[in-house]
């Protein structure tokens, strides 16, 4: 299908969620941080032979670490572990802001610095956010 057409983007919605479900405990750990390194290099591949920009979405889950949790502004982290901060150039961080505004934060780049960014999205899609 890639060959036939020309796609500039490809999206994979809630990467992890079908191994979470299919891969339960500690015990298949090990299978499912395998099988989802497998389904990372296969998308790093399309990106690099058809030149494909690939975003993958991912849930975040609240991180309980005792004491040290509530000082956090924001304490949730990443599903998925390191297999996918290795496999991603770029991480962003989404989030909802004040009434309709949503804040977009650049978690880890190689060549951006941290920063955040507020936009808003409404019936025309994607704004700037009202002040």
């Amino acid at each position: 299908m890639m060959s036939e057409s020309r796609f500039a983007l490809l999206i994979v919605d809630s990467a992890t969620s079908l191994y979470r479900t299919d891969y339960s405990g500690r015990g298949e750990l090990s299978a499912r941080q395998m099988h989802m390194a497998r389904f990372l290099r296969m998308l790093l591949r399309l990106a690099d032979e058809f030149g494909v920009a690939v975003v993958i979405t991912n849930q975040v889950v609240a991180q309980v670490d005792g004491g040290m949790a509530m000082f956090a502004a924001d304490p949730k982290k990443p599903i998925g572990g390191n297999i996918i901060a290795h496999a991603s150039t770029t991480r962003l961080y989404l989030r909802k802001g004040r009434a309709e505004t949503r804040v977009c934060k650049i978690y880890d780049s190689p060549c951006l610095p941290e920063s955040e960014a507020m936009f808003a999205i409404t019936e025309g899609g994607i704004s700037d956010a009202k002040d």
